[in-house]
């Protein structure tokens, strides 16, 4: 029989994840049907419910759900206890359901293996303090940092999410206005605020010689957030397509225990 996997989002229209997954299946062999769901809000238990009795296997969580899938699992990872927040749910056979987070690892492998860009030792900011930047502190601090400076437009914010994660590394939380002065090695954007044609204000001599910038974020053109980036003399620049392809191959391996090949895929969506 064909398992079935989904992801549930809102919206949902515009996810790559079923391509994605899809191509994971035809290189491994492994025999899956995996769809896009739209759930609707205050909805997504009795959906997971339905989802799970139908003999579903396992479900990507995309906006604006990972907290619900978070409460909704009976079990979790420690990174997904962490960030409080899940983007993978997995039915064991016993019938419990594991909840993992695997934006972080997705993140960094396509930061440290894809595009080779190092992270030890360097003077790492990082914009925004929501759900997203949270799924990824652990991670990115595991890659031993010289320090990580949180940047958020609510200082009060920052400085918890520094407070929350302050036994993994050196890390502090400020507001926008505490930056001047400051500069980095690598600067990842974790605010959606780029794909609304805005773009968090950062002085002009932030980036460090030779920094690279990227943004977790991707759309059809680069964001505005690249843009800066360029225009400032970054190295390098990249946005968070490869992330989203290296967090489903982690979710994969997960369900099926098999880790698909990923630079493939990336260059294939690179092309639609």
């Amino acid at each position: 029989m064909t398992d079935s996997y989904a992801v549930f989002g809102n919206p949902i229209g515009h996810s790559k994840s079923p391509f994605i997954h899809r191509a994971f299946a035809d290189q491994t062999g492994e025999d899956i049907d995996y769809t896009a769901e739209l759930v609707q809000p205050g909805g997504f238990d009795n959906a997971a419910d339905a989802f799970f009795e139908a003999g579903g296997k396992g479900l990507n969580v995309t906006l604006p759900f990972k907290e619900d899938a978070y409460r909704y699992a009976t079990q979790h990872t420690e990174r997904a206890r962490r960030a409080g927040a899940v983007n993978t749910l997995m039915q064991n056979k016993k019938g419990a359901i594991l909840g993992d987070t695997t934006d972080g690892e997705g993140m960094v492998r396509d930061i440290t293996v894809n595009l080779g860009w190092e992270m030890a030792g360097k003077r790492i900011l990082v914009l925004g303090a929501g759900g997203a930047v949270r799924g990824v502190l652990e991670t990115v601090l595991a890659q031993q940092p010289q320090h990580i400076v949180i940047a958020n437009r609510t200082p009060a914010k920052a400085l918890q999410l520094s407070k929350d994660f302050a036994e993994m590394g050196y890390l502090c939380g400020c507001g926008f206005d505490m930056l001047p002065g400051q500069q980095f090695d690598m600067v990842i954007n974790g605010t959606s605020a780029s794909l609304g044609g805005e773009s968090p204000p950062l002085p002009a001599d932030l980036l460090a010689e030779q920094a690279y910038c990227y943004d977790m974020m991707y759309g059809d053109k680069p964001t505005v957030f690249m843009d800066w980036a360029r225009r400032h003399g970054a190295e390098s620049v990249c946005d968070g397509l490869g992330m989203l392809v290296e967090q489903a191959a982690v979710s994969f391996q997960l369900w099926r225990g098999r880790r698909p090949d990923t630079l493939d895929v990336i260059r294939e969506l690179r092309k639609r």
